[in-house]
């Protein structure tokens, strides 16, 4: 197998027409024939450049709307064959066919027709066959074949050829190859996915996910691992679509940290103004208010301390009084649906902060799949999709809870879905003020909340404990009364939890005994 191989012919297809007529003009300069395809070849025509139709070297005419044009033993044989096996040129020289020696071949939009929701008949349309044939061929054969797939790779073929005098390196070829198997894995997981989803199956026998590289990375969640950054297409607005105004490139954590941040205030879309602070995926401080500079005060509130260095995500675009606010400590990354001038002159000043702005908030009621990597298998579930029906909510206890006590209760379960199991939040006013998360025991994350609360309460100064009054989510069932009384020892008022337990007749009399009010909305939120 040669290293350096010249390219004489190329046959150009290519769904996607940025660029073509410039690398068609590239290579007709570097003397490389072209053959080309439908749309293609009259692209290419129109540019003034010679090409020869696949019909008119195959002998055969397109048909079938296009399905059947590149599908023949000329195409495949010149793509397939090994040029230093002799029984293969003598197979070449007997039946007509002239070798490829570079295969430009980017394929039918299937994602993009699917995204802007086509019908069945039109997705099947824009399944391509005759390119995923051809770019497997090429890319087999790259001891002597040439495969580009990616528009973004014209250039570096063309630096390719005049490094090498008209040539591509081996390694060139083999990197070729691998992306251009990258390609069609990919668009055979894009098919598959929406065929079974178009199907209503649920789990088909085989699933496949692909993603598009967004981003090498320094390390991972430690120095000593390695990372990367992919993109799967959706355009779902969040840290993968989010454009990124200033700093340096966002870490592995940076990007898990904010997507959490970001998911969860989406869960507020219609709401007053909105702030979340979140530090190692788990939120510290979520509240409303007025504007958006309140209710970053009042989320800072909850736990200053975890705050230093955290993730800010606002559902509101971000306001020069509030980028003021958040300048008062180090923060890592502040994501909102836009940012105003006046708020990004000033955080132009902080070098190390990253703003990022996206284009609304993700829909926190669309369907999703969450995928999880265990030793030798995956975990693949539906996102915890959807938001709690207030009707369909079980007052259990002799005190029904207030209208601003239900308020808050709302608020405190939908910010529990998003806190590490074991979760406990106690919400006071709209704005968390305790919050236990990833404890093995329940009752330990009741108490360390209150105890948060304390230590928060000394430290800005208030002369109660910010839990009293407060409410209360459990983002499970309690078990036993244990973390019920903790939550009352703390001064919370009402609770809200999924009910379930064996034990809810001892869980409510507790209750009882208390004066709390308690809510079971039948759904529990478990995020390990």
């Amino acid at each position: 197998m040669p290293d350096l191989v010249p390219l004489s012919r190329a046959l150009i297809s290519v769904s996607d027409k940025t660029g073509l007529t410039e690398l068609g003009r590239a290579l007709a300069d570097r003397g490389v024939e072209l053959l080309s395809t439908g749309g293609s070849a009259k692209a290419l025509r129109e540019a003034g450049l010679a090409v020869t139709d696949v019909a008119e070297a195959t002998g055969f005419p397109e048909m079938m709307d296009g399905r059947v044009k590149t599908l023949h033993p000329v195409i495949h044989g010149g793509l397939l064959a090994l040029r230093d096996d002799p029984a293969h040129l003598a197979a070449m020289e007997a039946h007509g066919i002239a070798g490829i020696d570079l295969l430009v071949v980017n394929l039918y939009p299937f994602e993009a027709t699917v995204a802007r929701g086509a019908e069945w008949d039109e997705v099947i349309e824009n399944i391509d066959i005759g390119g995923p044939a051809m770019i497997r061929a090429a890319a087999k054969n790259h001891g002597f074949v040439t495969t580009v797939v990616d528009v973004e790779d014209y250039a570096a073929l063309l630096v390719e050829l005049d490094t090498h005098e008209g040539r591509t390196s081996e390694a060139f070829r083999r990197t070729m190859a691998q992306r251009a198997y990258g390609r069609t894995a990919a668009y055979d997981a894009a098919v598959s996915t929406w065929m079974a989803g178009a199907i209503g199956e649920p789990a088909p026998r085989r699933r496949a996910v692909a993603g598009t590289l967004a981003q090498t990375m320094r390390y991972g969640e430690n120095p000593h691992q390695g990372a990367a950054f992919y993109t799967d297409g959706s355009n779902r607005p969040g840290v993968a679509t989010a454009q990124q105004h200033q700093g340096k490139a966002l870490s592995y954590n940076n990007i898990n940290d904010t997507d959490a941040a970001f998911e969860l205030v989406s869960e507020f879309a219609d709401a007053p103004p909105t702030c979340v602070i979140v530090k190692h995926a788990n939120p510290c401080g979520v509240a409303q208010g007025e504007s958006l500079a309140e209710a970053y005060g009042r989320a800072f509130d909850c736990d200053r301390v975890s705050a230093f260095g955290g993730i800010v995500a606002l559902n509101r675009p971000l306001d020069r009084a509030t980028a003021e606010a958040i300048t008062g400590i180090f923060t890592e990354v502040v994501i909102a649906p836009g940012a105003d001038d006046a708020a990004r002159e000033i955080f132009a000043g902080k070098k190390n902060l990253r703003l990022l702005t996206t284009a609304g908030l993700g829909d926190a009621e669309a369907p999703g799949l969450v995928w999880r990597q265990v030793s030798g298998g995956y975990l693949v579930q539906d996102r915890d999709a959807g938001r709690l029906d207030p009707a369909s909510l079980q007052i259990v206890t002799k005190r029904r809870p207030s209208e601003a006590e239900m308020a808050d209760l709302l608020f405190a379960w939908t910010v529990g879905k998003h806190v590490k199991s074991n979760a406990i939040v106690y919400v006071k006013d709209g704005a968390t003020v305790g919050i236990g998360a990833g404890q093995m025991s329940r009752v330990d994350s009741t108490r360390i909340a209150a105890r948060k609360a304390l230590d928060m309460a000394a430290a800005i100064g208030l002369d109660a404990a910010p839990t009293e009054g407060s409410v209360v989510a459990s983002d499970a069932f309690f078990p036993f009364p244990d973390g019920l009384i903790a939550a009352a020892e703390a001064g919370a008022r009402a609770v809200i939890q999924p009910g379930g337990a064996m034990r809810d007749a001892d869980v409510i009399a507790a209750a009882d005994d208390a004066g709390l009010a308690m809510v079971f909305t039948g759904r529990r939120h478990f995020r390990h």
